[in-house]
């Protein structure tokens, strides 16, 4: 069996810091999981007119998170939260590689942000900031490390990701402001946390189509190596 190939979008940032040019970044553990797991990372630079080309090399789509956000007008928002910041060729390249793998029947996880693009894409709306939008919220931005747990979720029964992690509840660490909120009918929802912020979803429309609020790629959890586990392993398939 030939090894999957897993592609991995990129965060971008302004010249600075590593470059004084534009440059591409991200976290080794992405792919450290994916190699871990029998997968090929493949690292995917911004190139919305070239997403056909990639999707035809590509076996599985990780949709990566980054501390920017979806553009609200992306899901209808009429308004937009002062904490917003978006970047706008990264959002584009990723929403259209996401349609195309998903119209391919090829495997996409989407982590944290590229959970909350997948439910847009999916025809969800977002929270643009939790603490104007959920009484009494847990620290979703959590203050201790990201290699530990930041709270629990609550795992539904009967889902895609119940199957895969095995468990009810599952800890995990937070890293976001935004969240999902309204769902389309092709939405389930898969994981709530404590404070009803919903933290996972798939759609069973697609052989392997999921989304998690949290970063797996830290492992701080058997769930979350079980999660890369699937994922790639749907991809070799």
């Amino acid at each position: 069996m030939s090894i999957p190939v897993i592609g991995i979008t990129l965060d971008s940032e302004d010249p600075g810091g590593y470059s004084n040019m534009p440059w591409y970044a991200l976290r080794q553990n992405y792919a450290d999981v994916v190699v871990a797991s029998g997968g090929l990372p493949l690292a995917l630079p911004h190139e919305p007119d070239h997403v056909e080309d990639y999707v035809k090399k590509l076996d599985g789509l990780v949709v990566t998170g980054g501390a920017f956000d979806v553009d609200p007008s992306m899901f209808g928002a009429t308004t937009r939260h002062d904490t917003v910041i978006t970047k706008d060729r990264r959002t584009l390249f990723e929403k259209n590689i996401t349609e195309a793998m998903l119209a391919a029947n090829k495997p996409v996880l989407g982590i944290c942000g590229g959970q909350q693009l997948l439910h847009v894409i999916l025809g969800g709306t977002l929270i643009q900031h939790i603490p104007d939008e959920v009484d009494n919220p847990l620290a979703h931005e959590q203050p201790n490390p990201r290699t530990e747990a930041g709270h629990t979720v609550k795992v539904t029964p009967g889902t895609l990701l119940h199957r895969i992690v095995g468990t009810d509840i599952l800890a995990v660490n937070s890293a976001h402001h935004q969240a999902a909120k309204d769902i389309s009918e092709n939405i389930i929802v898969n994981a709530l946390a404590e404070d009803g912020v919903i933290e996972g979803i798939e759609d069973s429309r697609y052989r392997f189509c999921l989304g998690v609020q949290w970063h797996p790629e830290y492992l701080i959890s058997n769930g979350d190596r079980q999660i890369i586990d699937a994922f790639v392993n749907a991809s070799a398939a």
